[in-house]
């Protein structure tokens, strides 16, 4: 049987700088600007599990963070350094299974044939020894047959568990848990699902599914079909050459507040380049999309007419292409943002050490929009 086993690496930045100082093991850590220095702006790229019970979370605004955690030791981030230990999770992970699907720079996919949840079990425990032994990097690990159950299973293994769930058993194992446990349900929605009557993953199926999908269309389809155990899949996990590779970040508040969502493209724009460049790959065009508080979608790219690398091209183009989504915003229903995504396309092996010209480029400075260029007067 194909089975998924979804890799999510701990805290991935803060364990990754807990390898170099051992001395912060234990106390409440963030990777991020240090809001102590006057760094009010930007938000936060990772945190603690210690830092996570005074409620600091990922793409949390630092000063937001500051204020929920004053004790917390910040640690400016080196993409860097994840980059390198994503090329060496990717590496042992190969040791396992020429089948290995990156999503991010801190989650990927090892697909499998094994006979039972047993021996899904005990490979599971043998990835997660090899990752610590040889990395000194903490994991958890999902199993399912399904993506999404694979995802949710890891999620209910942190930190550093193994949840194996066998196919038979996916709607028994879904039906208890909160809908919040579901990706891509944030908390308004999760509160817009209970207004409805909707606890519970299990009560999807129990509940009258037309206000459901009046409220949430085809996301619903996708929700009861989750909770009847047979979720709908889209073919992400093809193994062969990636066409694309993204990043994104569903928000604690929605927010309209371009500074606030600036930061957080410029993080994103990162983690991709980084996972990108881990796997040696280049990519031609950047995507953007926004997820807005009634839950429509949004999205706009852009090509950027031959193959690049690094974190330049995709911030400046990002950056451009945010601004240009809220200004139209702006314009019309002026709606506030709850999810970012950033996906970087047309993928190709990177063979050389590219040099161009736009490496140089200067980025404004942080919590600033890109302006489009404005055209040079004729002779």
């Amino acid at each position: 049987m194909r089975w998924i086993l979804y890799v999510d690496m701990d805290a991935f930045y803060v364990s990754c700088e807990l390898r170099d100082r051992p001395d912060l093991r234990g106390q409440p850590v963030a990777v991020g600007p240090n809001p102590r220095e006057g760094r009010s702006r930007g938000v936060v790229l990772s945190a603690s599990y210690e830092a996570r019970k005074f409620g600091l979370r990922s793409a949390m605004p630092v000063s937001r963070a500051h204020a929920l955690c004053p004790t917390a030791v910040w640690v400016p981030p080196d993409f860097s350094k994840y980059e390198a230990a994503a090329r060496e999770v990717r590496r042992v992970l190969g040791q396992f299974s020429g089948d290995v699907v990156p999503f991010s720079i801190d989650e990927a996919a090892v697909i499998v044939d094994l006979p039972s949840p047993e021996a899904v079990g005990s490979m599971a425990a043998a990835i997660q020894e090899r990752l610590s032994s040889e990395l000194s990097l903490p994991a958890s690990i999902g199993a399912s047959v399904y993506r999404v159950v694979a995802k949710i299973a890891t999620d209910r293994a942190k930190p550093g568990g193994i949840c194996v769930v066998a196919p038979e058993a996916t709607a028994e194992f879904l039906a208890p848990l909160g809908v919040g446990a579901i990706p891509g349900v944030g908390p308004k929605t999760q509160a817009l699902l209970e207004g409805l009557g909707v606890q519970t993953i299990g009560d999807l199926r129990t509940v009258a599914p037309r206000p459901v999908l009046r409220r949430l269309g085809g996301f619903g389809e996708e929700l009861r079909a989750l909770a009847a155990g047979t979720p709908h899949e889209t073919g992400e996990l093809e193994v062969g050459s990636p066409k694309s590779r993204s990043a994104d970040r569903t928000l604690a508040e929605d927010t309209r507040d371009v500074p606030t969502l600036d930061d957080i493209v410029r993080t994103l724009g990162r983690e991709a380049a980084a996972s990108v460049h881990a796997d040696a790959l280049r990519y031609e065009t950047v995507t953007i999309r926004l997820r807005w508080e009634d839950f429509q979608q949004v999205q706009r790219g852009r090509s950027l007419g031959a193959a690049q690398e690094g974190s330049e091209p995709v911030l400046r183009e990002g950056l451009r292409l945010l601004g240009e989504l809220m200004r139209e915003e702006r314009a019309g229903r002026n709606r506030r943002v709850r999810l970012v995504s950033i996906r970087l396309g047309r993928l190709t092996p990177r063979t050389g050490r590219q040099r161009r010209l736009d490496r140089y480029i200067r980025l404004p400075p942080a919590g600033r929009s890109v302006q489009p260029p404005v055209p040079a007067e004729p002779p």
